[in-house]
């Protein structure tokens, strides 16, 4: 897979399309991770694995709290611009 195919639209309003597919590509990883841990018996592979799969979800706390203040700045800039209607 060629991750050089993912273009920014430039186009977003309530939220990144870049920042989605972002989400969507920690969450598989993830994912990942976690079902080599559950397969691994080594501790010290597990425990390596464990804090990768810790620092995955807090970059995934990360962009969906990104994603919730642009969307939140989207919604408070729509309600801006409706009070001049």
């Amino acid at each position: 897979m060629n991750d050089k195919n993912i273009n920014c639209g430039r186009d977003c309003r309530n939220t990144c399309a870049m920042l989605n597919e972002a989400l969507r590509k920690e969450t598989s990883s993830v994912r990942f991770y976690e079902s080599v841990f559950e397969e691994c018996n080594t501790p010290e592979v597990r425990n390596f694995l464990s804090d990768i799969i810790d620092a995955r979800r807090q970059e995934i706390l990360k962009i969906i709290q990104k994603l919730n203040e642009i969307h939140a700045r989207s919604q408070s800039l729509d309600g801006l611009a409706a009070s001049f209607n």
